[in-house]
Order: structure tokens, then C-alpha cells, then sequence
């Protein structure tokens, strides 16, 4: 290390090789994880999405809806702006080549029905994403003035992170606990109601609060998108189908709700009251409501 011609312990230093490892590791597990991913879901028999529908539950969803969602959020980001990069080092960091690695390996284990260490993957994955998401939060939160750390970082990350925490893990947990019935017994679909009650309320009303408090458009858009996919698989028991219809209904509006109070409380804000001279007509100056300044309509002449 001493014979390098730079200073390796130097911040900059640290934070370009921090940057290269990024840019080696990052789309190196993305690309294993998205190959893995095609592998399990096209080519292994039996599929990712066979399983889902030789294993069904009172949450099961789409396999087509959810093929779909893990495409869009393994989109692949190209970072150029150095604010980008900074927020990829210091923000995401490893944390994000971890998520890869283990989406990869749950997608292993899930064809070959090792349900129990799923479950285990899923848990990390949701702490590892949550990790991410908080730290991008708390030390880059977005900003109007970088649209595109929003739109490629912060958008990508919090869409991956809500799909296992809202669905995939619960479902996995259902399958290790035995909560599931034979596709052969269609007629049983409504013997685990009240756990996928708890579970599609529970989930739903904290992304609700997410996307009250936050007018979060990603929430709102994912988690309406896993409550369609839930509900187009069928058959489902009465309470879980109408309580992601419902919840399908509520996160547009809630969304669309809070922005609108947004922009009218802005508006009002702009408003400038009048002046206590400008009522006190008995000033020397001083004209009533409806009276006009001349002088200042037409200029003084």
C-alpha cells in the first residue's frame, strides 16, 4: 500500500474505490439475480409460478402480475451525475448487491420447495432493503432539485422493497406453517381466512398511512398492484377478496386526496391578507374597499 502513488486512506480515495466496487459488484448481482429469476420462472420445472399455483393460499397471487412487478423493479440504473453517484455510495451501498444476491438465492430455493429457508431469505431481504430505504431517507432524502435520484434510485428501491414485505414473505410463512390447501380441494380455499384477513389488512392499512402521510406515489402504485394481483387469482375467501378490492380503491384515492390538499393548502398559503392600514380609511392616504389608487393604476402623469 505504500508504494501506491495516492493516498488510499484519504475520503475521496475512499469514496472513488467504494464507487468502482459499486460499479463492478452492482450490475454484476443484478444480472445474476434477473438470470436466476428467468431461469426459475421459464426454464426450471417446476417453475417459480407453478409452485404458487400447486401451493395455493388465501393470499396467493397472480404468478403473471407478479412476473411483471419483478421485471419492473429489476430495471437497471446507470448512475452519471456525481450527486447520483454520491447517493449510490453512501446511501445504497452494499446493501443493495446483498438484496440481489439474496432474491437469487430465495428464487432457488422456492422451486425446489425449501419453504422454510425461503421464509429466512425473504426476512433478510426485507431487513436488508428496509436498511437501504431508511438510509436513503434519512441522509438523501429526494429533493425537487434531483429528480433523478428520485426517479432511479429512490422510486427502484422502495418498489423492490415492498413486494416481499407486503406478499412474498407472508405467503412463504403461509406455506412453512402448512396454511395452504390442495388445487385438487378447491372447495377448502376458505379454511385459512381470518390469517390472510390479518395479513392483506394489515399490510394494506400500513401502506395506506405511507402513502397518507407521504403522498408516496411508488407506494400507492405498488400496492395497489399486488392488491389486483391478489384478487384476480381465484378462488379467495369473502374476506380477503373484498378487503384488496377495497384497499385497491382506497390507495388511488388516498394518493390522489392527499395531493390535491397539497396544492389547495399551497394555494391558500399564497394569499396575502390586508394590512390593518389598508382598512383604516381614516388615514390622510387612506381610501376605502372599493375605492382605487389612481396614481398607481395610471402612473402619476
Amino acid at each position: 500500500m505504500d508504494s501506491l502513488p495516492l493516498d488510499v486512506s484519504h475520503p475521496a480515495v475512499q469514496d472513488y474505490l467504494s464507487l468502482i466496487r459499486l460499479q463492478v459488484l452492482t450490475p454484476l448481482s443484478l444480472l445474476i439475480n434477473i438470470a436466476t429469476l428467468v431461469v426459475c420462472s421459464v426454464i426450471v420445472k417446476p417453475s417459480a409460478g407453478t409452485i404458487i399455483k400447486s401451493h395455493p393460499t388465501s393470499i396467493s397471487p397472480s404468478p403473471s402480475l407478479i412476473s411483471a412487478y419483478v421485471a419492473t423493479a429489476h430495471c437497471s440504473v446507470v448512475a452519471r451525475k456525481p450527486e447520483t453517484k454520491t447517493t449510490i455510495v453512501k446511501g445504497v451501498g452494499l446493501s443493495l448487491v446483498f438484496a440481489n444476491w439474496l432474491m437469487a438465492l430465495w428464487a432457488v430455493c422456492w422451486v425446489l420447495e425449501f419453504f422454510l429457508l425461503s421464509t429466512i431469505l425473504l426476512g433478510l431481504l426485507v431487513l436488508c432493503l428496509l436498511y437501504s430505504n431508511i438510509a436513503l431517507l434519512t441522509y438523501h432524502p429526494p429533493t425537487s432539485s434531483r429528480p433523478l435520484d428520485t426517479a432511479l434510485i429512490h422510486a427502484p428501491l422502495r418498489f423492490f422493497l415492498i413486494l416481499p414485505l407486503s406478499l412474498l414473505f407472508p405467503y412463504s410463512l403461509f406455506l412453512t406453517l402448512g396454511l395452504y390447501y390442495s388445487p385438487s380441494n378447491p372447495d377448502h380455499y376458505g379454511r385459512f381466512a381470518w390469517p390472510g384477513f390479518g395479513v392483506t389488512f394489515g399490510a394494506n392499512l400500513i401502506g395506506l398511512f405511507v402513502i397518507l402521510m407521504r403522498r408516496d406515489i411508488v407506494w400507492a402504485v405498488a400496492a395497489t398492484w399486488i392488491c389486483v394481483s391478489i384478487w384476480t387469482a381465484r378462488p379467495k375467501p369473502a374476506l380477503v377478496y373484498i378487503t384488496v378490492i377495497v384497499f385497491t380503491v382506497l390507495h388511488p384515492l388516498a394518493l390522489i386526496g392527499t395531493l390535491l390538499y397539497r396544492r389547495l393548502t399551497k394555494r391558500e398559503g399564497r394569499i396575502a391578507l390586508p394590512t390593518d392600514e389598508e382598512h383604516d380609511t381614516g388615514a390622510p392616504n387612506g381610501r376605502g374597499p372599493r375605492e382605487i389608487d389612481a396614481e398607481a393604476l395610471w402612473g402619476s402623469g
